[in-house]
Order: structure tokens, then sequence, then C-alpha cells
């Protein structure tokens, strides 16, 4: 690689990482690609960090109920974390197709409502964690103890939903409007705080008493707090495209019943992937606290490692929408097809990773060998599925971005309720294979849901939706 090489690699990298106004659809892909992913990418190593953050703090405490409330919480939060992700790709792909229009006022209008529909949802899920946060980890299978010691983590995970939701959200309206740099700075800063506040809340330090695992619920929801108000004040004093202005503050019925119906899919497609997880979490859950801690740890790492590749993914949404919007439908596939083939590289090189160095990866986190055994076992099995699901995730994302979310809706009914879930549980409990059925299942269902959704985005029909 030459020296002028380089140097112009680093003008890009400084390019995409300050984020400036650009016009996607005329760019080269290579470009697009580049100035839309990193700062993706980077959002999305922002977001999983909060994942692995509270699980290593809250392992230092060693006691495996701890964890395993992290991970019986969290399945279930997943639930939330769908809406939140259905809503976005609503938001994302109105956005971007408004602004690939060159309509800047109609995507403003569009993503004030998208908000508004966030914040009401966000109500009620805090008033069931308020009312059932024991009853949830009852379901799940925690046990008495468990649910006595650690039930505040869950309720003030699901008090705190808001701040999910919002960060989520707003992100994803920055996206749309090709503003990804922002959507990374936001969560910079509220990881950083969740990182100096973790310990703070979890262990004690000068007048903060330590509250354990309920400390981690607070110090992230302190974090994702202050991500959120920094969005808002660039939504209401920034320079960006989307901005939100009185004019622009009025409930349009018709524009949030246009949303609902293209988040709708994005939705179920979450919330049927989730309700997976939740009833893979309660089958792991019949192998006790630790065979839970273990898959908690390694779930942790796996999203570590699997959300830059949603920022790959993200970008490719973010070009179908607004190169459909452009009029420029095979510029959009082509798109599709070069980002893929960039997500299979940095997956492959994580699939290594992860088969070379599970055990001392895990090391951070436990000592205990049964965690340790289960969570190895978890990485390994589980990783070997990701050269598929880094196509999968990339064409699924596109889908999205061009308002078909109802395609992948359909495939993920039937690759993680009809295959995936009772795959797990002949394999964990009707062959006993015992934990690894669970991991085994995981990797196949999520290689068969690429494939499918690869053979299905190549009829071309997504270039027709309007919305």
């Amino acid at each position: 690689m030459t020296f002028l090489k380089v140097k112009r690699i680093i003008r890009l990298l400084n390019q995409a990482v300050k984020g400036a106004e650009q016009n996607y659809t005329a760019l080269s892909v290579d470009k697009a690609i580049f100035l839309l992913s990193v700062p993706m990418i980077l959002e999305m190593v922002m977001e999983s960090v909060f994942a692995v953050v509270d699980v290593f703090f809250v392992s230092q405490l060693n006691d495996n109920d701890a964890v395993a409330t992290i991970g019986l919480t969290e399945s279930v939060l997943m639930l939330v974390y769908s809406i939140a992700i259905g809503l976005s790709m609503g938001a994302t792909a109105m956005v971007a197709r408004r602004v690939g229009e060159k309509d800047i006022p109609a995507a403003r209008i569009a993503a004030v409502q998208a908000i508004y529909i966030g914040v009401a949802f966000s109500v009620l899920v805090s008033v069931v964690g308020i009312l059932f946060s024991d009853d949830i980890l009852r379901v799940m299978g925690g046990s008495e103890a468990l649910i006595e010691k650690n039930a505040g983590y869950t309720r003030w995970m699901f008090i705190g939903n808001i701040t999910i939701m919002m960060l989520f959200l707003i992100n994803a309206i920055f996206r749309g409007a090709g503003d990804a740099s922002l959507a990374m700075r936001s969560l910079i800063i509220a990881n950083g705080l969740n990182i100096l506040l973790d310990p703070v809340f979890i262990f004690g330090f000068g007048p903060v008493t330590g509250m354990g695992v309920e400390g981690a619920a607070i110090a992230t929801n302190i974090g994702r707090g202050v991500g959120v108000l920094y969005q808002l004040y660039h939504l209401i004093f920034g320079k960006g495209m989307i901005k939100l202005a009185r004019k622009n503050l009025s409930v349009q019925w018709d524009i949030i019943v246009r949303l609902l119906k293209v988040s709708a899919g994005g939705t179920g497609q979450f919330v049927i992937a989730s309700a997976s997880w939740v009833f893979l979490v309660r089958i792991m859950s019949t192998f006790g606290s630790q065979a839970v801690a273990g898959y908690t740890i390694a779930i942790r790492l796996i999203v570590f490692a699997i959300l830059p590749a949603w920022g790959m993914a993200n970008a490719s949404a973010t070009l179908v929408g607004q190169n459909l919007g452009a009029g420029f439908p095979d510029r959009a596939e082509k798109s599709v097809w070069r980002a893929a083939f960039l997500n299979m590289v940095f997956l492959a090189f994580v699939t290594v990773t992860f088969l070379l160095f599970a055990k001392p990866l895990l090391g951070f986190f436990s000592d205990d060998l049964e965690v340790l055994r289960n969570g190895v076992l978890c990485l390994q099995i589980v990783s070997l599925g990701y050269i598929f699901y880094a196509y999968g995730m990339v064409v699924s994302q596109s889908f999205n971005g061009a308002g078909d979310t109802r395609t992948p809706t359909l495939i993920n009914f039937f690759g993680f309720w009809l295959f995936q879930i009772p795959l797990a549980y002949l394999l964990a409990l009707e062959f006993n294979v015992g934990t690894p059925g669970v991991y085994a299942a995981i990797a196949i269902a999520e290689s068969a849901i690429a494939v499918a959704g690869i053979i299905i985005f190549r009829q071309g029909k997504w270039k027709e939706v309007r919305i």
C-alpha cells in the first residue's frame, strides 16, 4: 500500500468520524459504504460495550446468581429492544426515503412522530417493570433466592427502558439522514459514563454504598440517559438536517399510522427473534445458574462481535433507502452485495478469534470451571454460523431499508419459532445433548435463515416497495 493510499484512508476515516452532510447517492459505492459504516460500526461497538462492561464488573462479585440475573432480565428486555429496533427500522426507512427525495421538511416531521410513538411505548413498559419484576424472573426460571437478592436489577432496567428506546430511535433518525457520526458520539458519551459509574454503584465509593448487580442497572440508566440528552440537544440546537422545531411538533396521525405499518414488520422480526432467545434461556435455566451464567457471558461477547457487523448492515439499509428514493435501484443492490462481502470478511476474522481464544476471553469474566465450560462451548459452536450470518444480516437490513419489513418477518418466524426453538429443545432435552444442543441450534438456524434471505433478495421484489 502506497503512502498516498494510506493518507487517503486516514483522510476518509477522519471525514467519517467527524461527520458531514453527504449525497450518498452520488458518491462511489465503496466510498459511501465506508463513510456510513465506519461511524455505524463504532456506534454498534459502543452499544455492545454496555453489555460487556456490566457483565465484567458484576462477575467480580463472584456470584453466579447475579450474572444469571442479567441473562434472565436481558432475555426478556430483548422484547423491548425489539420494539425499539423495529420502530427504528421504520424511522430509518422513512427518513432515508424522504432525504433521498430531497424532501427534508417531511423527513423532520416523520422523525418527530417516531419519537412520540417511542415515548408512549416506554411508559407502558415502565409500568410493567414496576409491578411485575419478581414475576418476570420467576417465569424465566430464577430461584426464589435469586429473585429476593437481585429483582432490583430487573426493576431498574424496565423503569429505565425509555433511555434504551430513545438511544435506538433517535440514532436511527440520524442514520436515516446520513449523520451516523452523531449517533456514534452519543453512545461514546453514554458508555464513558457507564464505565465510570459501574464500579461506583456496584462496589461503592465514597458516600455511595455498593448496591451489587442493582447498581449496574442504575449506572447503565444514568449513562444512557445522558446520551439521550446529548441527542436531544443536537435535535433542538444542532446544525444537522433533522431538527425539532415548533412547526414540526404537532401530532400527524396519518404519518404515525404509516410509521407503525412500516415498523410493524421490523418489530415483528425482532420480537420473533427475541422471543426465541427467551425460550432458549428458559431451556438453559433447566441446567442451573452456572449454565445460564456461562451462556450469558458468552452471548455478551457474541453481541460485542455481532453489533459492529450490524453497523455495516445498517449502512446498507441507509444506502438502499436513499438510492431507491433517488431512483437508483441497481445502485442500491450493488451496495448490498458489496457491504455483505465486507461483512463476511470481518466475521470470518471473529470466527477464527473465538475458535482459538474462547477460553482466555471467558477467563476475564469467571474462573468457575462449569461456567467456563459452557461459555467456551457457546462461543465456539455459535461462531461456526458467522460466515452465512454475515450475508444474512446485511440482506435482512436491506429489505428493511427498502421498506419491505414483511419478508424478513416471515423468514424469522419460520427460522426461529418453527425451526430453532424445536431443534434446541429436541437436542438439549429429548436427545440429551445438553447445553451444546442449544448452541448448535443457534448456529444451524441462523445459517438457514441467511440462505433463505439471500435467495428471496435476489428475486428483486424489494425494489418495488413504496413507503
